[in-house]
């Protein structure tokens, strides 16, 4: 049996010969779907991130200060003067619930990541270079 290459053109005709299915939509769709959630998720995780490393500076910052002194808190709208010792709990406490949002975040993006890779081997084991599926 002779197998040769095929040329583009001959590759683009039958990759509009090949039928999708419902079931291959299904996924195409799914694929976008959990890339939109990725981005949100990584964008989300920056953001947290940033908010530690905040959180962290003004803690450093704040262990200079006087534990006699009053220091400026912001609880919702308003600023609050408490005792410097306080304040640092609040911080370390503060830093604590985003270090556990950032691990639930990286969670949910590893099943995603998981499932997106599951999909692209799928549609391209069924599809081959007729779909692009690069994010």
């Amino acid at each position: 049996m002779n197998r040769r290459m095929l040329t583009k053109e001959e590759e683009a005709s039958a990759s509009e010969e090949m039928e999708v299915r419902r079931e291959d939509q299904e996924k195409i769709n799914r694929f976008s779907s959990l890339h939109q959630k990725e981005t949100r998720l990584e964008d989300d995780l920056k953001a947290k991130q940033k908010e530690k490393e905040d959180l962290e500076e003004i803690s450093n910052e704040l262990e200079l200060v006087d534990e006699d002194e009053k220091v400026p808190y912001k609880i919702g709208d308003c600023f609050v003067s408490l005792p410097q010792p306080e304040v640092l709990e609040l911080l370390s406490s503060s830093t604590e619930n985003i270090d556990t949002e950032v691990f639930e975040v990286k969670e949910s993006l590893d099943k995603i990541q998981e499932e997106m890779q599951e999909l692209k081997a799928a549609l391209y084991g069924r599809f081959g270079r007729s779909i692009n599926l690069e994010t």
